[in-house]
């Protein structure tokens, strides 16, 4: 059993677009590419087709984590989200210590995680370490590259 996601609606409708893509476009080539392996003749050596088959194989994996993911997501409205402490679907602004650089990151379910646009998953160390903490706390978390001190300075939605 999966566990469950929590997800904004921008999120599940990039993962309902990408599953319709999955289905509607790429499904229906790889049993071209299959059909068109098939025709050039002996089975047992053609490595076009085993190549399609596991292409296939990879393409239903990735189609049934999808739909298990859709089925195991909620939706949480962003307007009831509490901003007193840090909490999934909250934009938090933090001042790092040691370099006084201040960044701000957008806390998000696993599959909504985008670095590029501050959305960090709430699976991540810094997002583990600022859940539940407030305006003004100082936390010190653990990361790949060593330990880093933080400063809580806003919490939004």
């Amino acid at each position: 059993m999966s566990k469950v996601s929590y997800l904004t609606e921008e999120g599940l409708k990039k993962l309902k677009a990408e599953l319709d893509n999955l289905k509607g476009v790429q499904r229906p080539e790889i049993s071209r590419q299959i059909a068109e392996a098939r025709d050039k003749g002996d089975l047992s050596e053609n490595a076009e087709y085993e190549a399609a088959k596991e292409a296939q194989a990879m393409l239903e994996m990735k189609i049934s984590r999808l739909e298990d993911s859709l089925a195991n997501s909620r939706i949480l409205d962003e307007s009831m989200i509490d901003i007193s402490r840090v909490q999934i679907l909250n934009r938090v602004k933090i001042r790092n210590k040691a370099t006084n650089s201040i960044m701000e990151y957008f806390i998000v379910s696993e599959t909504e995680a985008d670095i590029k646009a501050g959305k960090i998953s709430v699976n991540t160390p810094i997002a583990k370490g600022l859940l539940g903490k407030k305006v003004g706390d100082q936390v010190e978390i653990t990361v790949p590259s060593g330990i880093i001190n933080l400063e809580i300075i806003g919490i939004s939605r």
